[in-house]
């Protein structure tokens, strides 16, 4: 158990590896497939070509961009005639949000939402409810043959694709206030119109309908042309939404149950999340459990060996301390220091004039004067009997800094 962690690791690292190997052969790898609808995302389900597409539709006017909640967004405007377009994976929205969408539809606004998921409240305030049916891995690039809109009285074109079939759909529609205006392939209601107040509330449940990938195929432009026909013709103002379709969850403000939000319960309700959630907590306690071992016995601090040649230096130096034979010691020193100058600038010290001197100080670097000053108190040592503790300590120094080169 002591080398587990290790393999475990190997193991872990090569099953990453292998994973991310597997589709190394293939040359042609298939675009990004996740659904962003942002204006511009040119990857199959962005919608940078139903935001060009609005553009031209609606040529008199600046599409504005708005990247706040609605709420906010509604704050700052006081619109009567214009436009709001939404096209999201989901919108889910607390209460404050859909009471500012329905201030702004109620003010004579048209406001446009498609996507697969549409919160509860917002849907039972137009009076339906929808059915989300995601894509079934058996659907995936099924040809959908008839995903129309309602087009009286020549009879409705069909705009067909190939991939995951469109099976959201609109029920219990209060019909008094609110129109079919498109169905699937299956007839069942994807498209609808509440009117409230002087304005009109539209609801699509397909927002793969507006992507990039979706419009190229042949005429299916035209279905983005004939959805917003529906709405206000020249509106004051164009609004796109990029708020909501950068939105992957959003906690609600407690509803009358006052339930609240849990991350956990979150995880817990999706069986991918709740397996990669236990996966790494039970990693987390294998390297808990294996770390806290210790992986090797502590290591012995190893003692210099003692320099003993110091330790007789000091011993003898104390020595001639004790005794206070300085006349000894300077004597000690300047035999030294002459051997010093005879191996390393190989000069002969038996006989010490000014030529000496010179050459000396013109060899080792040391100015004339302090060479001249150190052979003065060399001389003085050698010929004063009675050497004081001053003077030596002051023929020590001098030694050292011509040792050093001291200038």
């Amino acid at each position: 158990m002591k080398h587990f962690s290790p393999y475990l690791f190997l193991i872990l690292l090569l099953g990453t590896l292998c994973a991310g190997c597997g589709d190394g052969g293939n040359e042609k790898r298939i675009p990004s497939l996740k659904e962003t609808f942002s204006k511009t995302d040119k990857k199959p389900f962005g919608a940078y070509i139903a935001f060009r597409q609005l553009e031209t539709m609606f040529y008199r006017n600046t599409v504005r961009t708005a990247r706040r909640s609605f709420d906010k967004t509604w704050k700052d405007v006081t619109d009567t005639a214009s436009l709001y377009v939404c096209i999201a994976p989901s919108v889910l929205v607390n209460s404050e949000e859909v009471d500012a969408m329905m201030d702004y539809v109620n003010s004579g606004n048209d406001l446009f939402i498609s996507a697969s998921r549409i919160d509860e409240a917002l849907l039972k305030r137009a009076g339906c409810e929808l059915n989300y049916h995601p894509g079934l891995p058996d659907e995936r690039f099924q040809l959908m043959q008839s995903t129309y809109l309602l087009a009286p009285p020549t009879g409705p074109p069909q705009y067909a694709y190939y991939y995951y079939a469109f099976r959201n759909y609109f029920s219990g529609i209060d019909n008094r206030d609110t129109k079919v205006i498109g169905v699937n392939d299956n007839g069942k209601p994807d498209y609808i119109v509440h009117f409230h107040g002087r304005g009109r509330l539209f609801l699509h449940c397909d927002p793969r309908a507006f992507s990039n990938y979706f419009l190229m195929q042949q005429d299916n432009y035209k279905y983005l042309q004939t959805a917003m026909g529906y709405t206000i013709g020249y509106p004051d103002h164009l609004y796109w939404d990029d708020y909501y379709n950068k939105l992957t969850y959003r906690k609600k403000s407690q509803d009358a149950n006052n339930e609240s939000f849990s991350s956990l319960g979150e995880i817990m309700k999706h069986p991918p999340l709740a397996a990669a959630f236990w996966l790494a907590v039970t990693l987390l306690l294998l390297y808990i459990l294996f770390g806290i071992k210790r992986r090797q016995r502590m290591i012995e601090v190893i003692r210099p060996n003692e320099n003993t040649t110091v330790t007789f230096t000091e011993t003898i130096g104390r020595l001639y301390l004790q005794k206070k034979d300085n006349k000894n010691v300077a004597a000690k020193m300047i035999t030294y220091f002459n051997e010093y100058i005879r191996n390393t600038y190989f000069l002969n010290t038996s006989l010490i004039n000014t030529d000496f001197i010179m050459t000396l100080s013109r060899k080792s670097g040391v100015p004339f004067n302090k060479v001249e000053s150190l052979y003065r108190a060399i001389h003085h040592a050698h010929n004063n009997p009675d050497l004081d503790d001053y003077q030596l300590l002051s023929l020590n120094e001098q030694i050292q800094n011509f040792y050093k080169k001291k200038t």
